[in-house]
């Protein structure tokens, strides 16, 4: 891989975590919702609050779906199901590929080649030490190729300590996507299950110089910080610059 960075990436928010990506000539999205506001009874009930600023057929022919976990209505929904059915390469979890037709698992560290792109599973942790059994597995992913930024999808990762270990591994990011909100059902007490405000200040530390995009912090109601107050949290640090919050339903040059 080169060094030399001649691209920049287009990022469009749909809503949540979904986050459409131009990238490397490709079409990539994470985490398709699309569904509008409503509730998802289970072990816990999720309430969605705010529909997609664009819907599928308005995104577009997808190349790659990037599917952090199948098991939360909050990063697949009804409508993100169906929308898997069109695309040939979906990536995502071991336990995701058993219950889901046509998925792909993505192992930790592992990576595979599409198109001029290299896609590189990356841990994460969806709530504290041990969690697993209750949230069950979910991944992020690490994108590169010749000439393009090196970008990280976090995935609902919450763990700080596994950023430093995919820092470690990877080398430099220069664009980090990460989900924040500090998503709270009330089933680890306080302890939140994504990026808090501190804890995603504290990330982006151990990310370097990279550009830090914040998804998935609205739009149901167990998100427990807003991205107001996630911008006053990097502003007082001295970071508010590193920040891109996108607005969405409006592509984006990264």
């Amino acid at each position: 891989m080169t060094e030399t960075i001649t691209r920049t990436v287009e990022a469009l928010l749909v809503g949540g975590p979904t986050l459409r990506l131009r990238y490397a000539g490709l079409t990539w999205l994470t985490d398709p919702t699309f569904d509008a506001p409503g509730d998802y009874p289970g072990p816990v009930t999720l309430h969605k609050i705010t529909g997609p600023a664009i819907g599928p057929d308005e995104v577009g022919a997808v190349d790659v779906v990037l599917l952090s976990h199948d098991q939360h209505a909050d990063n697949l929904d009804t409508s993100g199901r169906a929308f898997l059915d069109g695309v040939d390469t979906v990536l995502s979890t071991a336990d995701a590929a058993s219950r889901l037709n046509g998925v792909r698992a993505l192992e930790n560290w592992e990576t595979v080649t599409i198109g001029a792109a290299q896609v590189t599973g990356v841990p994460a942790l969806h709530g504290p030490p041990g969690c697993e059994p209750v949230t069950g597995v979910v991944t992020g992913f690490v994108l590169r190729a010749d000439g393009e930024p090196t970008v990280y999808v976090s995935g609902d990762n919450a763990s700080v300590d596994l950023v430093r270990e995919i820092v470690d591994r990877v080398g430099p990011i220069d664009i980090a996507v990460l989900h924040v909100g500090a998503a709270n059902v009330d089933i680890f007490g306080d302890t939140d299950v994504t990026l808090n405000g501190r804890s995603a200040l504290r990330a982006a530390e151990l990310l370097g110089d990279a550009v830090i995009v914040p998804v998935h912090a609205e739009g149901w109601a167990h998100f427990s910080e807003t991205l107001d107050y996630l911008t006053r949290v990097f502003d007082y640090a001295g970071s508010a610059g590193r920040l891109r919050v996108l607005r969405a339903g409006e592509a984006t040059a990264i």
